[in-house]
Formats: C-alpha cells, sequence, structure tokens
C-alpha cells in the first residue's frame, strides 16, 4: 500500500493539489463506548475514514466477504459478542483472509500480546494507552509494518502448555477426553493418591485451580494454535 504523494513548487499553497488517501477502518467491538471514542478520534484525525463498526466476530468476517473496496485497516477488540480475539485471528487465517489488523486490547494479559503476535496479528494496543499510539500504531500497520508493544520475542511461542513435560502432556490429555482419577490410576498402575500429587502439579504450574479450568485452557490452545 502506498500514499499519494504531492509535489509543490514554490510558493504553492497546495489548494489545488491532490489530497492523499485516507485508510478505510473496519473498528469490532463488543463496548460502544470505546465503539463511539474511537468514531470520534478517527473523524478528527485526516489521515482515517471509518468504514464500518461490527460487534461480533461473524460480522466481521461477513465485512472481509464483501466484494467492492472494503477496508485497509481492522481495529479488533479482545473480546467480542461471540468469540475472542484469538479465534478470530485463527478464522482469518484459515480463509486466507488478507487483512491488517490492529487488535486494541483492555486487558494487560501477556500471553493475549504472545498469542496474538502467533496467530498474525500485525498491531496491538491497550485501550489505557495514549490515543496517539493507536493512530502511530495504525499508521505503521498500513505502511506493511509490524508494531507491537515490546516483548522477548525468542520467547513469543512460551504458553502455558510449552512448560509442561512429555507425561504431564499426556495426563492433561486424558483429562480433557474425560478419563477420572480412578481411570487414570487403573490405566497408568499408580495409586489414586499419586494421580491426585501429578494433577496438584499440573494445575499449578497452568496457573488454573482445578480439573475444568485445565481442560478449558487445553482446548483454548489447541483451537487457537498457530495454523499449520
Amino acid at each position: 500500500m502506498s500514499l499519494d504523494i504531492i509535489s509543490r513548487e514554490p510558493g504553492d499553497t497546495g489548494a489545488s493539489a491532490t489530497a492523499p488517501r485516507k485508510f478505510r477502518v473496519l473498528v469490532a467491538e463488543r463496548n460502544p463506548l470505546v465503539v463511539s471514542a474511537l468514531a470520534d478520534m478517527i473523524a478528527r484525525d485526516g489521515r482515517f475514514d471509518l468504514g464500518e463498526n461490527v460487534t461480533t466476530g461473524k460480522a466481521f468476517l461477513e465485512a472481509c466477504a464483501q466484494p467492492g473496496p472494503g477496508f485497509d485497516l481492522a481495529v479488533l477488540g479482545w473480546k467480542l459478542a461471540d468469540m475472542d480475539g484469538g479465534t478470530l485471528l485463527t478464522q482469518i487465517r484459515q480463509r486466507g483472509i488478507d487483512a491488517r489488523v490492529v487488535i486494541f486490547s483492555n486487558d494487560h494479559d501477556l500471553s493475549i500480546l504472545k498469542k496474538c503476535v502467533r496467530l498474525g496479528a500485525q498491531g496491538f494496543c491497550y485501550q489505557f494507552d495514549d490515543p496517539a499510539i493507536l493512530f502511530d500504531t495504525l499508521i505503521a500497520v498500513a505502511h506493511g509494518r509490524i508494531c507491537i508493544p515490546y516483548i522477548d520475542v525468542t520467547r513469543i511461542n512460551d504458553t502455558p502448555l510449552s512448560r509442561l513435560t512429555t507425561r504431564e502432556h499426556e495426563l492433561l490429555s486424558v483429562l480433557a477426553d474425560g478419563w477420572s482419577n480412578i481411570q487414570i490410576a487403573a490405566r497408568t498402575g499408580i495409586s489414586e493418591n499419586t494421580v491426585k500429587y501429578h494433577l496438584k502439579n499440573l494445575y499449578s504450574k497452568l496457573e488454573v485451580r482445578n480439573r475444568a479450568m485445565a481442560v478449558a485452557l487445553y482446548a483454548s490452545e489447541r483451537s487457537n494454535g498457530p495454523a499449520a
């Protein structure tokens, strides 16, 4: 994507020059107050036009499928009405949608930032940042760059599951399959108390409190992992 270049002769006021094209922005956000604030800020910035705003991931995907010029950039809230940003980014990749996406998150969880980068988001901002940071990010992404807060890129693929041993991965897998403690004990040849001990260590590593939370995390990581 390129901007129109305006050249002026000495003394030319530029009144007749062709104005630079504006970047058309699609906003996907469920909070009407955030949408209103973004619309107002975009209207005040001469570099952008608000093309459309939607509240669901489904509506975003439908907007992408519409014929015509569409949009140049998308600002996505992390939590939409029907899915989170990770699920939507996965859908974007699986469908081969060519979209330049900036995640606009109200959650300061570093794992969300790492997941967004793994799933192909080109930009990332926090809703509590200075608005100028968002617009600087949008301009950078519009020009084909990646613009995210500082992160140790050598650990970008670190996830809660990446910290588990092979045995712990196997244990989590059978939990997801619905095995009870008694079944795990019987099929592995260890006592039920030993199973409980291993589960306690597993929950600690995953930073969850119980079996349901561990299985939910396992399902989320598997469904939102990078596309092959």
